[in-house]
């Protein structure tokens, strides 16, 4: 184990956590992708998905290792950098990229014309980090809400507008994290509350716009109500995909019916993605769902450790800020399968069959390793001192 930890830095037991999520993800992927060689008819076999999954997973390992051994302030003027890449890359995606299953999906862009590449999961990662920053250099000063609005809200209005217009379910997570983060960050909240306030009314006004000019955002408004109208119909037809999440988890028990035996993967048009919880479930039982529940919490916790320990504000925050999330969006995930949330569109990180969604994951996970690691060193040079 030692010899491991000389190439390991930051907390070892998230190390543990997300191998432990690497690991766990291949029976899943393996096991729904039958749905879309079979159904979905995508020309890739299951292997094939496998073999994918493989390479995705192997990278995204390599991108956490050669991420947290760069010094995180380091972050702090690249994402004002990659904030105008993001721009970019959202901007390129909301006019050429490409859509699944028409207007019912997010927009994509695909790299090399097989490996998927979401701008929003991006986007997200680099829009926390700027907004860590920026209050990082105002932590301890009185701002008032006009100073910020160049500085904080101008960007952060820019970015989540940008995704909401493809997908709103990520774009309203994105504002939700932001305005975690300031009330973490100790931003006013008189000021958090007014920004909150010419949202809904910007909302508002956005949603009269649509249905006065339909053809701007054509199905967008429609697609946004209809998946609110689904969730509340009490029409086990319209409502088709939950009701099959539901009997997939009923069906698996205690125990589960074991490991690639799911029957309802085949019926699960979204089996290999927003209902892959079910499938889990379905195959491993209560118990695995459980155990797969307590992983998240219990990197949860390590992300709260890491941030009480780190030597800096801007450390604190960007923990909190990169991190959450990917515990947040897996819980939407499992919410959704489960009947408690409309479908989203949220992946469940580490498990969804995907392209670069894995990526994004890792990127945000060895930026939180790259803190700890920070953290970690300045113990060990103190106990030497001592």
């Amino acid at each position: 184990m030692e010899r491991f930890r000389q190439y390991l830095r930051g907390d070892i037991s998230l190390w543990g956590v997300i191998l432990f999520f690497a690991l766990l993800s291949f029976l899943p992927v393996y096991s729904s992708s039958s749905n879309l060689v079979y159904l979905e008819h995508t020309g890739i076999s299951t292997w094939g998905y496998l073999l994918r999954h493989l390479v995705l997973m192997s990278v995204g390992v390599l991108i956490i290792y050669l991420i947290h051994i760069f010094p995180y302030r380091y972050f702090r003027p690249l994402a004002r950098l990659g904030l105008l890449v993001a721009w970019v890359l959202l901007f390129f995606a909301l006019l050429k990229g490409s859509t699944i299953e028409g207007a019912n999906a997010s927009r994509w862009i695909y790299l090399f014309g097989v490996i998927s590449f979401q701008p929003s999961a991006f986007a997200m990662i680099i829009l926390l980090m700027y907004v860590a920053s920026y209050l990082a250099e105002v932590y301890g000063t009185k701002v008032s809400f006009a100073d910020s609005i160049l500085p904080l809200w101008i960007p952060v209005g820019i970015t989540v507008g940008l995704v909401t217009l493809p997908n709103f379910s990520t774009g309203a997570i994105m504002y939700t994290m932001v305005l975690m983060l300031l009330f973490i960050g100790r931003y006013p909240i008189r000021h958090i509350l007014l920004s909150f306030f010419f949202t809904i009314l910007l909302a508002g006004l956005f949603f009269l716009f649509i249905k006065a000019f339909p053809d701007a955002f054509p199905h967008r408004a429609d697609t946004w109500k209809s998946r609110i109208e689904t969730f509340f119909s009490k029409d086990k037809e319209e409502n088709y995909q939950s009701e099959r999440a539901k009997m997939a988890i009923v069906s698996g028990g205690f125990w589960g019916k074991g490991a690639g035996k799911s029957v309802m993967k085949n019926l699960l048009p979204q089996g290999s993605s927003d209902f892959i919880f079910a499938i889990v479930v379905e195959e491993y039982g209560l118990w695995g769902g459980v155990s797969l529940i307590l992983l998240f919490i219990i990197m949860l916790v390590r992300f709260v450790v890491i941030s009480l320990k780190a030597t800096s504000i801007f450390g604190k925050l960007l923990v909190l800020g990169v991190g959450i999330p990917i515990v947040f969006q897996g819980f939407i995930n499992m919410g959704v399968s489960v009947g408690l949330l409309p479908v989203t569109g949220q992946n469940l990180p580490f498990f969804t069959t995907g392209g670069t969604s894995i990526w994004m994951t890792c990127i945000a996970l060895g930026i939180v390793l790259s803190v700890s690691s920070k953290g970690v060193k300045s113990e060990e040079l103190k106990a030497i001192d001592h």
